[in-house]
């Protein structure tokens, strides 16, 4: 990972790439776009981004344009672009077999909880989106800071699986 000047593909896997996997995507777009292109996909995507992962992206004042629920087929073969990550974030991700990416993506899972799963009100759910997104954020910022052109593999394998077990940042 000695290259600094580059820039480093990143996938972010889920099972429905329709809320944990395009919030990732947008926010390491918007926080790391000199250093990272994002990307997301499914292995069994709904075909939709969530309506409010868009909306907490929009309270976060992040773009949405170009976010797209697909499976992560949209990820291989000629034409793909190569990966250097590949981040699952869902349980249910990290149980399933992945595609062989080439090139050997360093791999890691990050969980958290599905934001689509959540049951309560619109305002308990709505604040629940936020959360989730606030604990990717916090293990992204993690991610995007670390020093990767100092950093051998075995020691970027060890602190992308640290980022996994990083609690959230207090809310704001």
């Amino acid at each position: 990972m000695s290259d600094t000047k580059r820039q480093f593909n990143v996938l972010f896997l889920c099972t429905g790439n329709s809320c944990r996997s395009i919030l990732a995507e947008a926010y390491l777009n918007h926080a790391a776009g000199d250093r990272f292109k994002a990307y997301s996909a499914g292995s069994h995507p709904k075909g939709q981004v969530h309506p409010l992962a868009l909306e907490t992206l929009r309270v976060a004042g992040l773009p949405t344009t170009g976010l797209s629920s697909k499976g992560w087929e949209a990820f291989e073969g000629p034409g793909a672009p190569a990966l250097d990550f590949v981040i699952t974030t869902c349980d249910s991700a990290a149980n399933e077999v992945c595609p062989i990416w080439p090139g050997q993506p360093m791999n890691a899972h990050w969980p958290f909880p599905d934001p689509d799963a959540f049951q309560g009100t619109e305002t308990e759910t709505k604040a629940h989106f936020l959360d989730v997104f606030r604990q990717i954020r916090t293990r992204i910022d993690i991610f995007a800071n670390l020093p990767l052109a100092s950093l051998d593999k075995l020691s970027l394998q060890k602190k992308l699986d640290e980022i996994g077990k990083t609690a959230p940042a207090p809310s704001l």
